[in-house]
């Protein structure tokens, strides 16, 4: 350190303080004052510094002190040392000379040993009956402390032999056979404690005493382990039979207890009950909750607290449970048996009916391991949709099977509110409802695969019910004579394919969860396969209906139908015929029959009027066209008659009076109907628009031909709004024109 230019600096800082402090005159009037507070800036600093180095000083000097007097000591330990070196010359010479009084000393003390513990020596039978007789009589604890007395004599003795320099395998067997009883008291006292505890739940309701001796017994034994365990580490030496670790043998006796319990509820098989497993469940929630119950109101007040003995028997009845349930599940399941199994772990062991109840509230969460491992409860879940689904399968075989069989017998179907029927629908949705209810018990996600297995297995059982009805259309075509009842069960047929529309549309409201967007094709293929059946039951009637009237629709457009009204009074009288059976149809069912027999009468009216039959003069024509309006507005009130409620505007019957129009229409205005008449049925083709005039035979067919094709060609494309447009696309024939 530079104290030169440390003075040099304190210099200079001092003139930057004068000339900070004078740079006004008036500040000159102050320079005592700043002098006088300079000073005692400068008095107390060098107050300060005097201060510090009186500490300073003062701690040199005691350091010195204590260097001196440390100098001492060592110089008296040194001192010593050697005086102590000295001294131990002679030691070795002393430990040979005294070699036979320690020999005396050890014989000494084994002699006192002896002395102390004859009694025990020389009356261990005495002992061991007298103890014998205590268990006997349930003195556990005088029991237990001869029985530690006849131990610790023989301990003692053990542990003297076990001192000696030189030991003798003999002298110990002889000890020990010697006390060897002392094992049995031991043994017979243990079985004692383990009858009683295994009776813990019983004797504590009645006589919680004894449980609280056998505790106190273990807890003995339990510090006797543990200071055998202490001496080992310092000695080596360990009695025999230490540790006992009888806290663990009550505790793997409660466990026992606890799964024979368990096991030993089970009061039926199978073959005994169908309810079994319902029983037995329940039969364990009962014993469960009520053995929990006198656990914690009863056996905690009675174990020691580092037991922890409430939550000790939870986990015991939890292992035990997840055990017993796993085997039950391994050794196979059946039809319900799944739902009550998975419905048992998932909602009523955790809930308020078992753990959960008020008076235990354990948290299920918190244990070890769950009552069943999720991978089997995801393959019960399996196994119960498996099940279900080889269920479905045989009801639904039996119900087509039964189904068939009714619709080829002499019987006529069900009616339930005067409409035709069968119970095979609602069969199936009434299972499917029941298995749908019960899997809500359980969780959500089990009730929408159930649902979607469900809809899938419907969907099959209506395809198969869709073949058979064919089958059935078939075979009754081939012989109508066979089936006696096949329009009755055809109604039936297209009144179920409808009822299974709604119950489905039902179950999907009632179970569908509205978040869920998959598999929803599934529920419109559904549909989509009932309403086909629906829509082919429904033509096979008709079918069944217009294959009667064939020869009338032949007779139509002829000169037999010029002179005569039969053949269209015939074709009402027969559909009225049919209509008497077709009342059996649900209102939707039989409107859409309505409907299409209305499209297909007009259709076999119109093919009849385009099929080239006639071929008349102009004035001829006028009374075809009043014939065919006449004839047009009796089936329309026919239809009017039997199903006045149905409305029958846009009826498909008045494009007959449309068509009949042009018949009697001024040939020079024939271009502006036809474009009209095209723009509202952009489907009716050239070649129905010839044969139409083909009855006109005053108009030259080239003629016909020409305005036709002007008419077509100035037809803009498009899209017809109106219904029955799609007629004219049925209508189709195979003849060519030219």
């Amino acid at each position: 350190m530079d104290l030169q230019q440390l003075e040099e600096e304190a210099h200079q800082a001092a003139l930057k303080d004068i000339q900070n402090m004078l740079q006004r005159p008036g500040q000159l009037e102050k320079v005592e004052q700043y002098r006088h507070r300079i000073a005692r800036k400068k008095a107390s600093v060098e107050a300060l510094l005097k201060t510090g180095m009186q500490n300073q000083l003062e701690g040199v000097r005691v350091g010195l002190k204590q260097l001196v007097t440390c100098m001492q000591d060592v110089r008296e330990v040194r001192r010593r040392m050697v005086e102590v070196e000295r001294l131990l010359v002679g030691v070795p010479e002393i430990y040979d000379a005294l070699e036979v009084v320690r020999e005396e000393n050890t014989k000494h003390s084994q002699y006192a040993t002896a002395m102390e513990n004859l009694k025990h020596i020389f009356n261990v039978d005495a002992s061991v009956q007298k103890t014998m007789a205590l268990i006997d009589e349930d003195k556990l604890l005088n029991a237990h402390q001869c029985l530690a007395d006849l131990e610790n004599s023989r301990d003692d003795l053990l542990y003297e032999l076990h001192k000696q320099p030189k030991q003798h395998a003999s002298d110990k067997i002889t000890l020990k056979r010697h006390f060897e009883k002392v094992d049995q008291v031991s043994q017979a006292l243990e079985k004692k404690l383990r009858l009683i505890i295994s009776r813990t739940l019983n004797t504590v309701r009645k006589k919680p005493t004894v449980i609280v001796t056998a505790l106190r017994i273990i807890e003995r034994e339990e510090k006797n382990d543990q200071f055998a365990l202490q001496q080992q580490k310092v000695t080596n030496f360990l009695p025999p039979g230490r540790p006992k670790a009888w806290r663990k043998m009550i505790m793997d006796v409660l466990q026992a207890a606890v799964i024979t319990r368990i096991e030993g509820s089970k009061l039926e098989e199978r073959a005994d009950n169908k309810l079994w497993l319902v029983r037995d469940l329940e039969i364990l929630r009962q014993i469960i909750l009520e053995d929990l119950r006198v656990v914690k109101s009863l056996c905690v007040p009675c174990f020691p607290p580092h037991y922890d003995i409430f939550n000790e028997y939870v986990r015991f009845y939890h292992e035990g449970l997840s055990s017993y349930l796993d085997n039950i599940v391994k050794s196979g399941l059946q039809g319900n048996e799944y739902v009550s199994m998975l419905a048992w772990v998932m909602h009523t062991y955790p809930g308020a009916d078992l753990m959960s109840h008020a008076d235990l509230n354990v948290d299920v969460l918190k244990l070890s391991r769950p009552l069943l491992h999720p991978e089997h409860l995801k393959s019960l879940e399996d196994e119960y949709l498996q099940n279900m689904e080889r269920n479905y399968q045989d009801w639904m075989k039996k119900t087509v099977d039964s189904e068939k069989q009714e619709w080829y017998s002499e019987m006529l179907p069900d009616q339930r509110d005067h409409y035709y029927n069968s119970a095979g629908p609602v069969i199936i949705f009434e299972m499917i409802d029941q298995h749908l209810q019960v899997t809500n018990t359980i969780h959500q996600e089990l009730t929408f695969k159930a649902l979607v297995l469900s809809i899938q297995q419907v969907e099959l059982f209506g395809q198969t019910y869709l073949k058979n009805v064919i089958e059935l259309k078939e075979h009754h075509f081939r012989n109508r004579d066979q089936i006696k009842y096949f329009t009755h069960y055809i109604i039936t047929i297209v009144n179920n394919s409808q009822n299974v529309v709604e119950m489905a549309q039902q179950m999907k409201h009632l179970f569908w969860p509205k978040s869920r967007t998959e598999h929803y094709e599934d529920f419109e293929k559904l549909l989509a396969t009932f309403q086909r059946i629906r829509a082919h039951a429904a033509n096979y009637l008709l079918e069944e209906a217009f294959l009667d009237m064939e020869c009338h629709f032949n007779d139509l457009f002829t000169v037999k139908w010029l002179g005569s009204s039969i053949a269209v009074d015939t074709i009402c009288v027969t559909l009225d015929d049919y209509f008497q059976d077709y009342n059996h149809l649900l209102p939707a069912n039989f409107e859409m029959v309505i409907n299409e027999a209305q499209k297909l009468l007009a259709k076999r009216y119109i093919r009849a009027l385009l099929s080239k039959r006639l071929s008349k003069t102009r004035s001829e024509c006028d009374a075809i066209t009043r014939k065919i309006n006449l004839e047009a507005k009796r089936i329309k009130q026919f239809f009017e008659k039997i199903a006045p409620k149905i409305s029958l505007s846009d009826s498909p019957l008045d494009l007959i009076t449309t068509l009949s129009a042009l018949l009697v229409a001024d040939i020079e205005l024939l271009a502006l109907d036809l474009h009209t008449l095209l723009g509202s049925y952009p489907s009716l083709s050239e070649d129905h628009l010839v044969r139409l005039f083909y009855i006109r035979n005053d108009v030259k067919a080239a003629e016909v031909r020409e305005k036709v094709q002007d008419a077509m060609k100035s037809k803009k494309a498009m899209v017809s709004i109106a219904k029955q447009d799609c007629i004219f696309k049925e209508i189709v024939f195979s003849d060519k024109l030219w």
